[in-house]
């Protein structure tokens, strides 16, 4: 039995998306009610409006990606989700869901706005922002919105609020455009014809630079900054020791038992990882890597010299003709939970196997394992099947999910 160990707080899809369109709704009525409260205090003023407009922008950010990163990510923002898609953070049959609600919040953000100050529901916007200078500030805007946005989720996760708060509001004022950086942002604020809005016939071009800004972001941090099962993989064991994103992934030694059973203990007690329910100690598991060896070999996952998760295998049966499959369990540290060290733990395990001319990886998995579920998905494994009723935990029936990955050439 095997499976990332997660918090018993788990996200079904309909709680993503509704996050994902709740925080949209919010965001534009942040955006969009707060430049039309900045026009009427100003004066006339477009310098003061747009300093009002600027900062309730930015403080609406923090506080929705805290908010709303641990359920769905937080994106807000087609161009995002795309991205993050196209690296594998999210699975592809998620990405129109996730469209839909950001375009939709967004569209009831922008009502919402207009109805508190007194417009009608929806109505086009005026508000021309044309030519190239206006789509090359949109371009550069949602360049430097992904580039943040990378650069910080791969090395200062903690940070992303406040980076990409800090940056959309000095974009605010650096780029011709203002800063949309944003698809369904810039079709809803089409249907306000306030200070905040953008004449239909120019979100075209804005939406054209935003996918390209975003896709050149992504492009050059794919190479400056690699995912941890992006890495080159190298000769024999050296494509197992790899380091991304604060992450580090090599070989378990005796002396990591101590941690690897701590974290292993951790996923016994969640009762959501194993059918075990007894603790292991350290002198088991040190007795186990001894026993297993270099055939087959355990990863550990390090972030700033801690051991934060391991992933390891052993033979699937005993028959000859499965000699070449194995079967293994991925367990990560309560604290470390929703970072990447679990991906980068069973990415590197399969390479691991892979170099030692194993063909094929399984697993077994809880449904309610939610978290485990998407990281395999993540990492290439596919779902065969359910087991019924396969084995009693504590007195209760558990099935579970088979799933497996192909590691090499199946005529090997």
């Amino acid at each position: 039995m095997s499976a990332v160990s997660s918090e018993h707080r788990e996200f079904t899809r309909a709680r993503r998306l509704a996050a994902e369109a709740t925080g949209s709704a919010l965001l534009l009525a942040a955006v969009v009610g707060s430049g039309i409260m900045g026009e009427r205090l100003a004066g006339g003023n477009v310098a003061v409006a747009l300093l009002a407009n600027t900062l309730a922008t930015g403080a609406a950010l923090v506080a929705l990606i805290l908010t709303f990163g641990p359920i769905s990510g937080a994106h807000f923002n087609p161009v995002v989700t795309l991205a993050d898609a196209s690296q594998g953070g999210l699975a592809w049959h998620d990405v129109p869901g996730y469209l839909v609600a950001q375009v939709s919040g967004a569209l009831a953000g922008v009502a919402a706005a207009n109805l508190m100050f007194g417009h009608p529901i929806l109505f086009a916007s005026s508000q021309a922002r044309p030519g190239a200078t206006h789509v090359f500030g949109e371009f550069v805007a949602t360049f430097g919105l992904l580039t943040v946005i990378w650069g910080c989720t791969r090395l200062r996760p903690a940070a992303v609020p406040f980076a990409v708060a800090a940056f959309i509001m000095s974009a605010y004022w650096f780029t011709a455009s203002t800063s949309f950086a944003n698809p369904a942002v810039t079709l809803a604020r089409s249907l306000s014809d306030t200070f905040a809005g953008i004449r239909p016939a120019d979100v075209p071009g804005f939406v054209m630079a935003q996918m390209v800004g975003a896709a050149t972001a992504t492009l050059l941090f794919r190479w400056l900054v690699p995912t941890p099962g992006r890495q080159d993989r190298g000769h024999g064991d050296a494509g197992i020791a790899t380091t991304s994103a604060g992450i580090t992934t090599r070989l378990a030694m005796a002396a990591d038992a101590p941690s690897i059973a701590a974290i292993y203990n951790e996923g016994i007690a969640d009762r959501i990882a194993t059918f075990e329910t007894l603790p292991r100690t350290a002198d088991q598991m040190a007795a186990l890597l001894h026993e297993k060896g270099d055939r087959y070999p355990t990863v550990v996952v390090e972030r700033d010299g801690r051991i934060v998760g391991w992933a390891g295998a052993g033979p699937y049966r005993d028959r000859a003709a499965y000699a070449g499959v194995v079967e293994h369990s991925v367990y990560v540290a309560r604290a470390a939970r929703s970072t990447g060290a679990g991906r980068a733990a069973l990415e590197a395990l399969c390479r691991a196997y892979a170099e030692r001319n194993f063909w094929k990886i399984v697993s077994r998995i809880f449904p309610e394992n939610t978290a485990s579920l998407a990281v395999h998905e993540r990492c290439g494994f596919r779902v065969v099947g359910v087991y019924r009723r396969h084995g009693k935990l504590e007195g209760e029936w558990r099935d579970c999910v088979i799933v497996e990955r192909l590691l090499g050439p199946v005529s090997r």
